[in-house]
């Protein structure tokens, strides 16, 4: 006996197919954005990149020379800025999730952290300025702007780790409880192994964000112009997007130094590239350590 699909099981099939469709137009569309964005920077930025371009300080009224100083500058800031950040915003994802029972409290600082994940960068450079510039007197320097780009990644990386131990089981926590272990073993033996490779997500969008900020450092840390690499944390430093910002809209010869702004953007989409590389090897370290059998 042939059976007729109903009217209404072809509606849901059409319907599937057109969704699916769609999703897989947009994502097409994104991807063809980013080729788009990444060959108007690499063609017109990659003529410009030599070994002086990528060593040497910059000269002429930042015309000539290369951008070494606002690399190391950079490299110092996204460092330093993560090594104060994650592991802080690991801990209080971990007390959040783990420790912090439902509540108005929970709630609370749910609704701060997301509050804080929406202000405007430049809000936490006036903060950093006050607080870390000026208030505990670090003045201008690379400790001032990295305490300022953790804060600022800091939402990102609770909301992560959170998002990440909830994904995890409740079947692991209970089975460890079961034999015995306290709650900080399960937590540091479980949970956390399983849910580390999720957190370094949150690492990697960390480093994307704060790699590309200007204004939180504009206040804190980043100078115009430097002819020597920083010696200590408690100096100034050149900073890639600072620097970017400068010689396309501040320099005497705006139109003389476009190429090295193209240049600088193409340094810096690889240095986002290759940190993000490292990160997702990372991440797929830790992930091959707990696969299930």
């Amino acid at each position: 006996m042939i059976v007729f699909p109903d009217s209404s099981d072809q509606t849901k099939r059409w319907s599937q197919i057109f969704f699916f469709g769609l999703a897989r137009i947009l994502s097409i569309f994104i991807i063809v954005i980013l080729l788009v964005i990444l060959y108007f920077i690499i063609s017109r930025g990659i003529s410009v990149i030599s070994w002086e371009f990528l060593t040497a300080a910059p000269k002429e009224s930042m015309t000539q020379g290369g951008i070494m100083p606002a690399i190391i500058g950079t490299l110092y800031l996204i460092l330093y800025s993560m090594l104060i950040a994650f592991p802080i915003g690991v801990m209080a994802g971990i007390y959040v999730h783990e420790y912090s029972k439902d509540g108005p409290v929970k709630r609370f600082i749910k609704m701060m952290t997301n509050n804080l994940s929406g202000i405007p960068s430049i809000v936490f450079g006036l903060f950093g300025m006050a607080l870390f510039v000026n208030y505990l007197n670090f003045g201008a320097s690379i400790l001032a702007g990295s305490l300022t780009l953790a804060l600022l990644s800091l939402p990102l990386i609770i909301r992560t780790t959170e998002e990440s131990l909830k994904s995890v089981d409740q079947g692991f926590r209970n089975g460890s409880y079961a034999l015995g272990a306290s709650k900080l073993y399960t937590i540091r033996k479980v949970v956390l192994p399983i849910a580390f490779p999720n957190i370094i997500t949150g690492l990697i969008l960390s480093i994307g964000r704060v790699s590309g900020e200007t204004a939180p450092i504009l206040f804190t840390a980043a100078a115009y112009f430097l002819p020597k690499l920083p010696s200590s944390v408690m100096e100034q430093c050149m900073a890639l997007p600072y620097h970017l910002y400068v010689i396309t809209t501040s320099g005497t010869e705006v139109a003389k130094t476009r190429p090295m702004a193209y240049g600088t953007a193409l340094v810096l989409i690889m240095i986002v590239l290759v940190v993000n590389l490292v990160a997702n090897l990372l991440r797929n370290y830790f992930a091959s350590k707990v696969k299930m059998k």
